[in-house]
């Protein structure tokens, strides 16, 4: 707080030497006090530094007080310059306090909660730590927890923050210390870094985060993590006297007889002895305004940002409801060649422009030749460790070999790089310790760099050397050493030393691979008719249907409704078929004896290879077929014991491959491929998709249970071509910065992003991976060679509600190359051609895709490493097609949305006839007539209504692709018995009283669609009585009224009668009556046949 004196002289230094523009205005009380304002006009400027702006008299009354940030305040010294009214002035001025309340300083808080597993320091096993926390230059530390290496502290540190815009580029160091000899002297158990950006505003949003704890050098010895909350808030304690409370009251006019009174005793005052006064200040509201407005929660790209540079703040969207801040984007601005401009530029940049560029030591062993013999029997069993400080990587062992071969690479990070010195020995697997063949040393400095795309560097051959560095008699080694980046073509392969304490058989379930769908194509099945069946009981007809078995598909028929020996059935069946085509074709005839019992009566066996195939409608459909049914008893002879039947059944079938259709695996709303199965169909490339990942923040401890906190891995899938980076090891901020890229056919498909938790490190395979979150994006919605760089919400419903994972942080850019094409693309339809000349049924198309899901899952799975099939079905939304009531209440609101928009213009419409606004509604007048008059004007207006309604828009347009939306999805504020209902399996697995709870709650909402459905028939039906004589009276006037109206209107001008039916339809209120029309009301009074119904 700062007080001011109030002599005119004092007053008027004191408000000149502020120097912050905040200005204010306040002329109206000073007028109402002093008299009328004279034509002479002087202002005196005033430029505060604060929110608030007091003037208070001694008693406490207010004469004004204003808040806004930007406002003029100029004081009106017009009614001074009389001799009169200046004693009055200073007097006035001299009874009055200025009181600036100061605007609520912003404090950051840092809320140490907890450590585990810390590395003991004191010689016994254990250690006393404290937490240092360094922000801006402030320094704060917590207690000190003796002998203790799971701490817990749960203790408050306050830092001020200046500036709370500034916070995204600042960082918040948090170091852990063991505390010996009272203080003066501590060890390091580790530090964390953590960016402003990460930071929320507020407490309620702020969760408990667990930092493994980093090293300090490249020889510290670290471990354990600690557990943080942090957050910022509004600190308005600053006043150091105690407070009183003021009443608030709105503004009081002065009352100027009291003046010269109060003037006396303040007087009186100053020559009493001069203490310094205690006084307590208060920003006082006032009463009558109405409370001010929400505001609506600043943008994320203000609070949080990329802890390398914070980006612009997004433009105003369209949308008024706003989502929670934590689950939207947050633009970054990496140090990536794509976004500091110098892409094509540079060699080293062009390959990997992205993503950041991420530096590894490579060694290639390739093999070795003429080891010396280190049994006594004159066997070796060579194997090689690679070691570079702390980190060791092992090849395999050969036994009983000296020239093995072994090709096999490790990647070193230079960011962990703990030595200079790169250790290559060979040694002899033994049963006890293993001896010591030989070594090659090589000093990192002098490791040559290789940049792609130069080709692989060439190994060398190095003669092995002993302990004291002398050169053996015999025994060389190959080896390939230099310094690459993730583009280097051996990354994906090698050993990296981020997972050098896994075994190697668990190696390749950490390695990045890119995966390819199967080829699918939907085979046809055409069951027509049989001749010659054969009963096992002779005498009885037989009952027969065909069961058609392709894999795990299985579609049956109905049975003839003939009962014959030579059945007709004439049914079709769809299936999916996939590459390489080897699976077989089971048909079976059975005959249905009695319940559950089935008895067969022949069977036919082929295979997909020799079906034939048809590419579009066009071609002709294959001639059905007569195939021979063989009986069961002979199904398992040899083909030359079956040549000897010379009688059998016979079966009437057509079977092709219908390649003119695209075979769902996805959705239709989010597909990410449209191409048809015939490559001879498939439209050319329009342009490239490029995705960077460069990796994820504050991910939650997925194995929390056993200790570790997540191994994160990413998987995307855009078409056939599924890609997965490498998994990185107990971390929660992974950095896998790797790029990939596919060729785009279509802009209106979407690619999927998720992220997993390996759950098979350590061999493990009945265990599932953990899913972490996933992303879509529409690549209809993203500007064309613009990189998008952003950090996405990972999101995922779980039975406990929403729950936010993470952040994952994504480079993306789309690249047009042919814009022709691409444009032609929005006239022609979405799916293929034989989607809409022979449709496939809603139902099919369920079961269909439902049916490629699982072929697709299968066929990734057997790959090495293995796509899980519960990563491949959560990427594919295997459950979407089962009911969810969030999601139907999602469903509804957005329809509602898009219905909002003719409720407004009906509001509109209803608002111009009312009369709401006189001029709008003449002016509306004034075009119709235009119209009217000049019909040829109406498309014209129409169309250039529309273009300035887009021009407008385009200032609202997104400025971020799209991702996840919690409030659209109704995530947000979802029930949990609903969300218990959405997880449920199929058939449901909980008691009887919740399924009958449901079940009822089921039949009121279906009661309630039930009436809407039958309001809707009711208005039908109206519609049609109109003419259908079933009121007689209603039907007669309709059709004399018909005639009438033909005569009028083929006598009258059309524009007559549009002119006067308009002003009609427009006409004033006082013209208008609450009561309904006359149509109105002869339509409600036409029959229906809801009172015939039961």
């Amino acid at each position: 707080m700062k007080v001011y004196p109030m002599n005119p002289l004092a007053l008027s230094l004191s408000l000149l030497s502020l120097s912050y523009p905040l200005e204010y205005l306040l002329h109206s009380k000073l007028n109402t006090t002093l008299g009328p304002t004279p034509t002479t006009k002087r202002h005196l400027p005033l430029s505060l530094s604060y929110t608030h702006f007091c003037l208070l008299t001694p008693d406490r009354h207010l004469i004004s007080t204003v808040k806004p940030p930007h406002l003029t305040f100029f004081l009106s010294c017009q009614p001074f310059f009389n001799s009169s009214s200046l004693p009055l002035l200073w007097s006035f001025f001299s009874s009055i306090q200025l009181h600036l309340s100061t605007s609520m300083a912003t404090k950051l808080v840092v809320e140490v909660i907890e450590a585990n597993d810390l590395m003991p320091k004191d010689g016994q096993g254990s250690a006393s730590p404290f937490v240092e926390v360094d922000f801006d230059g402030q320094k704060h530390r917590s207690q000190t927890k003796p002998k203790t290496l799971n701490p817990s502290w749960n203790q408050n540190l306050l830092f001020d923050l200046s500036d709370p815009r500034d916070l995204p580029n600042k960082t918040i160091e948090v170091g852990v210390y063991n505390d010996r000899d009272s203080g003066y002297h501590k060890n390091f158990l580790g530090r964390v870094r953590i960016s402003g950006a990460s930071v929320p505003s507020d407490e309620s949003e702020a969760e408990i985060q667990r930092y493994p704890l980093d090293k300090r050098g490249l020889f510290s010895n670290i471990k354990g993590d600690i557990a943080l909350r942090i957050y910022t808030i509004k600190d308005s304690t600053s006043q150091s006297a105690p407070q009183q409370t003021v009443e608030e009251t709105p503004l009081q006019e002065i009352n100027t007889n009291k003046l010269d009174t109060e003037n006396k005793s303040t007087d009186e005052k100053k020559k009493k002895k001069k203490e310094k006064e205690v006084r307590t200040f208060h920003s006082i509201g006032t009463a009558a305004p109405p409370p001010p407005k929400p505001q609506p929660p600043p943008p994320p790209a203000e609070t949080r940002a990329d802890p390398a540079r914070a980006g612009p703040p997004p433009a105003m969207h369209m949308q008024v409801q706003k989502q929670n801040p934590a689950y939207g984007l947050v633009e970054t601005r990496p140090p990536v060649a794509a976004r500091m401009g110098y892409r094509g530029g540079d060699k080293t940049t062009t390959t990997y422009d992205l993503v950041e560029q991420m530096h590894f030591l490579y060694v290639n062993v390739v093999k070795a030749r003429d080891l010396p013999v280190m049994d006594i029997g004159g066997s070796l069993d060579p194997y090689v460790e690679v070691k570079l400080g702390n980190y060791r990587g092992v090849t395999k062992h050969f036994e009983k070999n000296q020239n093995p071969v072994w090709n096999e690479v490790f990647a070193f990070s230079k960011e962990r790089l703990q030595s200079n010195f790169l250790e290559v020995t060979v040694k002899d697997k033994d049963i006890g310790k293993d001896d010591f063949v030989g070594r090659v040393s090589f000093d990192i400095t002098d490791v040559p760099r290789r940049v792609p795309p130069d080709s692989p560097l060439a190994p060398q051959w190095y003669k092995l050397e002993d302990k004291k560095g002398l050169k053996i008699s015999k025994g060389e080694l190959m080896l390939g050493v230099w310094m690459g980046t993730q583009a280097d073509e051996a990354f994906p392969d090698a050993w990296q030393s981020d997972a050098h304490s896994i075994s190697q058989k668990s190696l390749n379930n950490t390695r990045s691979k890119v995966y390819f769908s199967p080829k699918l194509v939907y085979l046809r099945a055409y069951v027509i008719e049989a001749q010659d069946l054969v009963p096992t009981e002779k005498g009885r007809v037989p009952d027969a249907y065909v069961k058609v078995q392709i894999g795990n598909q299985v579609r049956a028929t109905r049975t003839s409704q003939s009962r014959m020996l030579n059945p007709v059935w004439n049914e079709e069946f769809m299936f999916v078929a996939s590459e390489p085509f080897d699976e077989l074709i089971v048909i079976t005839v059975e005959d249905k004896v009695g319940p559950g019992k089935d008895e067969h009566l022949g069977r036919l066996i082929l295979t997909v290879r020799d079906i034939p195939q048809r590419n579009d409608s066009h071609s002709k459909l294959p001639d059905p077929r007569w195939h021979n049914l063989q009986k069961p008893s002979l199904a398992g002879e040899e083909e030359s014991e079956k040549k000897k039947e010379k009688f059998s059944s016979k079966i009437h079938l057509r079977l092709f491959l219908d390649a003119g259709y695209h075979v769902l695996d996805e959705s239709t709303h989010f597909s990410s491929d449209l191409q048809p199965s015939a490559k001879t169909l498939r439209r050319q490339t329009i342009g490239i998709l490029e995705l960077g990942i460069l990796g994820a923040q504050n991910l939650l401890p997925m194995k929390a249970k056993d200790g570790k906190t997540t191994d994160p891995y990413c998987v995307a899938k855009y078409g056939n071509k599924w890609v997965r980076t490498r998994t990185l090891l107990d971390t929660l901020s992974p950095r896998w910065n790797e790029q990939f890229t596919w060729e785009v056919c279509d802009p209106c498909t979407v690619i999927t992003v998720g992220v997993f938790d390996n759950s098979h490190i350590n061999g493990s395979e009945d265990s599932k991976d953990q899913r972490i979150g996933k992303v879509r994006i529409r690549l209809s919605t993203l500007q064309a060679d613009r990189t998008y760089t952003h950090f996405y919400p990972l999101l995922v419903l779980q039975p406990s509600g929403l729950k936010k994972n993470g952040e994952l942080h994504l480079a993306l850019r789309f690249t047009c190359t042919a814009w022709v094409n691409m444009l032609t693309l929005y006239s022609l339809p979405l799916l293929p051609k034989m989607h809409y000349v022979q449709p496939i049924s809603v139902r099919h198309i369920d079961w269909l895709r439902h049916q490629a899901m699982q072929i697709v899952a299968a066929r990734l799975s057997r790959a090495e490493p293995p796509l899980r099939r519960e990563v491949v079905e959560y990427m594919l939304d295997v459950d979407y097609h089962m009911f969810s009531l969030r999601r139907s209440k999602a469903n509804f609101n957005r329809i509602m949305s898009v219905l909002s928009g003719v409720s407004n213009i009906y509001r509109w419409f209803d608002g111009i006839c009312r009369w709401r606004n006189p001029v709008t509604t003449c002016l509306v007048h004034v075009l119709y007539l235009i119209l009217i008059c000049y019909p040829e004007l109406i498309l014209p207006t129409i169309f250039l209504y529309l273009f300035v309604i887009g021009i407008w828009n385009y200032r609202y347009r997104p400025r971020d692709p799209p991702h996840m939306d919690a409030r659209l999805s109704h995530a947000e504020v979802v029930h949990p018995d609903e969300l218990d209902e959405e997880f449920d399996t199929f058939p449901t697995s909980r008691p009887p009283d919740i399924v009958r709870m449901r079940y009822d709650r089921m039949r009121s909402v279906a009661g309630r669609v039930q009436s809407v459905i039958g309001d809707l028939a009711t208005q039908g039906e109206r519609v049609q009585a109109i003419l259908s004589w079933r009121d007689p009276r209603a039907t007669a006037i309709v059709i004399i009224l018909s005639l009438i109206w033909a005569v009028f209107l083929y006598v009258t001008p059309f524009q007559v009668v549009s002119i006067i039916w308009g002003l009609y339809l427009l006409r004033h209120p006082r013209f208008r009556t609450k009561l309904p029309s006359v149509p109105v009301n002869f339509f409600k009074r036409l029959p229906s046949k809801a009172d015939t119904l039961l």
